[in-house]
């Protein structure tokens, strides 16, 4: 059993709330990611909830997806082109209702997956929990600035300690990706959960670490939120490097945002 597929599946079931009942024109509505539409942001779910399922259940269809995929990446394709040929026809509301019939099946099925069963990705193979946490991750970050655009405040709730941990757990990969050498040693993170709890990483040290809300740790960690834009508090020159430039996800280094560009509309 892998329960970490509910976690996956409620990020889910928050955004299908909030947009279920919209306007279609909604799907419209330019957010401060990239420019990115709504309807572009739940094109990019949808397609890759659609990978990681086929990395579960039909590996040798995701190998051909992927091959696929970064060859034209590699064209210089990006994802809004790769996402907007794949669902070629299909309107924003048409993808959000598929979307939305799609990721309840996909949860039940990681739900009852082995969760240290390994699977393809596009970077090396992780297990199963990894792969559903990585959905939610994807999810709840996207959907900041869908919860942005929209001028609402999102009531996170603990689940959020999934998002958190990689965001832990990749310090070496946020300087690796842009070629430097992850400075030790790793600083002692300490945050406060949306239910009041308080979370710890690492080695407790008094002049190297992060604390501060698990939610800005999260939106720092995923690029959705510069950190001075934050409350949380650093201290010692490792720590501020880390929050400077934290980057949870995989690909390519990604600059944060400038500090003021990503914010709830008024």
């Amino acid at each position: 059993m892998t329960p970490e597929a509910l976690d996956f599946k409620a990020e889910c079931d928050q955004i299908h709330a909030l947009l279920k009942d919209c306007d279609p024109i909604v799907f419209d509505y330019v957010t401060l990611f990239k420019n990115w539409t709504i309807g572009d942001v739940i094109r990019h779910l949808h397609l890759w909830n659609i990978a990681a399922d086929m990395s579960l259940n039909d590996p040798d269809a995701f190998l051909e997806f992927i091959s696929q995929t970064m060859t034209q990446m590699g064209a210089g394709s990006g994802h809004l082109a790769i996402q907007t040929a794949y669902f070629d026809g299909q309107s924003s509301a048409e993808v959000f209702a598929a979307w939305a019939e799609y990721y309840p099946i996909m949860a039940e099925t990681f739900c009852a997956a082995d969760p240290d069963m390994r699977v393809k990705w596009a970077g090396p193979d992780m297990s199963v929990r990894s792969s559903i946490i990585a959905r939610q991750m994807e999810h709840w970050a996207h959907a900041q600035a869908v919860f942005d655009v929209m001028g609402i405040d999102r009531v996170n709730a603990d689940r959020i300690k999934n998002v958190a941990h990689i965001g832990v757990t990749t310090y070496s990969w946020s300087f690796r990706v842009r070629g430097e050498t992850p400075p030790a040693p790793k600083p002692f993170v300490k945050l406060t959960a949306p239910s009041g709890k308080i979370w710890t990483w690492n080695e407790e040290q008094a002049d190297n670490s992060v604390e501060g809300s698990a939610v800005e740790f999260a939106q720092v960690v995923t690029q959705c939120r510069n950190v001075n834009d934050t409350q949380l508090s650093m201290k010692g020159d490792i720590a501020n490097a880390w929050m400077a430039n934290a980057q949870c996800f995989a690909g390519g280094a990604e600059t944060p945002p400038v500090k003021g560009t990503r914010h709830k509309a008024n």
